[in-house]
């Protein structure tokens, strides 16, 4: 999948290659195309509807059929990309390939952004094959620039646990070291201030100054649960912050902030849809749960923040 955007009147282009659902690829595209990127999509599955209803039938896309739809752009001399994002993948050799492009993207265009939401378990459980994970350790992380694992994804990735604020600083640290200057833990077991009633996560943000110093913002926040599973909200999270940040480049704060409250608007606008329309007493179908993103558009082009981001006292100049 790939966007083109002319927000502050240049042409800003992203290329997106997601093994994923039809939900995720439509949450994706959908969102950024609101948000004024154009978006070419590189589909790597084609299924009926997403995998959260009981029946799907389609089609994987091949590591071999991926490399000939880069080829075919390639010939058409149309690489000129800004952005790259990717997420879920359950196959080593469609990884690896996934790794060329992004190298060779990253040399023909050095200023690149790749976020990453690498897409492996949660709840201590992978849902992904073991192998990827030294893929994801030695290839995908260290060519990263945008990072949003939860915190399962986290602790593989760097080996340590997550007890505390103090641990999740030094796991986003730890994760700074290995490649990307922003990070962000979208979700945590780590106990609210706000009570039970909260998710909280937390985020960091490398900023290089020209003396050779950087600061380290760091920040976190207390999203409202919600009692219902939803399909496509990793997707959303990731097109969003991959927006945000476009537009706040050295301001995760604000980032964040318009992020997790677009995600809040849609989630809140999807769940009171599917309780009225299932009825009193009954719980809501896949069908009902869909995100509902069209009615959510006024939100996603200027969301009111609702949920704030508090800056941790653990900002200090490093030299580099």
């Amino acid at each position: 999948m790939s966007l083109k955007s002319p927000p502050f009147h240049t042409k800003t282009s992203i290329l997106s290659l997601m093994k994923s659902n039809q939900k995720s690829r439509t949450v994706s595209i959908a969102n950024l195309q609101v948000l004024g990127f154009e978006v070419d999509s590189i589909n790597s599955v084609q299924f009926s509807n997403h995998t959260g209803y009981a029946h799907w039938k389609g089609q994987v896309l091949t590591a071999e059929e991926l490399n000939v739809l880069y080829e075919g752009i390639k010939l058409n001399n149309v690489t000129q990309y800004d952005y790259i994002l990717t997420g879920y993948s359950r196959d080593t050799s469609f990884l690896e390939v996934v790794v060329d492009i992004i190298q060779e993207l990253k040399k023909a265009n050095p200023s690149l952004v790749y976020v990453c939401d690498p897409v492996m378990g949660d709840q201590g459980a992978m849902y992904v094959p073991e192998n990827l994970l030294p893929v994801y350790k030695k290839k995908v992380v260290p060519l990263s620039d945008i990072l949003t694992p939860n915190q399962f994804e986290a602790e593989l990735l760097t080996g340590r646990k997550i007890n505390t604020e103090d641990d999740a600083v030094k796991v986003m640290d730890l994760l700074h070291e290995m490649g990307p200057d922003t990070v962000v833990l979208t979700s945590t077991d780590l106990p609210s201030k706000q009570g039970d009633q909260f998710l909280v996560a937390l985020g960091s943000q490398k900023i290089r100054k020209p003396d050779g110093t950087s600061t380290n913002q760091r920040i976190c926040l207390d999203i409202p649960k919600v009692d219902a599973v939803f399909v496509g909200t990793g997707d959303l999270f990731a097109a969003m912050l991959l927006a945000w940040t476009h537009h706040h480049p050295n301001d995760l704060k604000t980032a964040c902030e318009k992020t997790v409250s677009v995600m809040h608007h849609v989630i809140k606008r999807t769940i009171t849809y599917a309780v009225e329309t299932a009825g009193p007493g009954i719980k809501p179908s896949p069908a009902q749960l869909e995100l509902r993103m069209v009615q959510s558009k006024a939100d996603i082009e200027n969301p009111s923040i609702v949920v704030k981001a508090n800056v941790l006292d653990k900002s200090l100049d490093q030299k580099q």
